[in-house]
């Protein structure tokens, strides 16, 4: 029992004394360029998958 106490006491020195946390400005920062490279990723894929669906189907009609 002694040594979960120790850890959740050295769990919460750690956390409160070691971590470095970020500045609320960083993490805005970092939040918009995930959701820009997020959105910029997805139009890109379905712009692939919609050249290919329409290949796709122009090769079938053809043959």
């Amino acid at each position: 029992m002694s040594q979960i106490i120790t850890f959740f006491r050295d769990s919460y020195d750690e956390l409160v004394h070691k971590v470095t946390w970020s500045k609320y400005g960083e993490l805005s920062n970092s939040s918009i360029l995930v959701l820009v490279s997020s959105l910029i990723f997805a139009l890109l894929i379905g712009f692939i998958d919609f050249a290919f669906d329409n290949l796709v189907s122009w090769f079938y009609k053809e043959f």
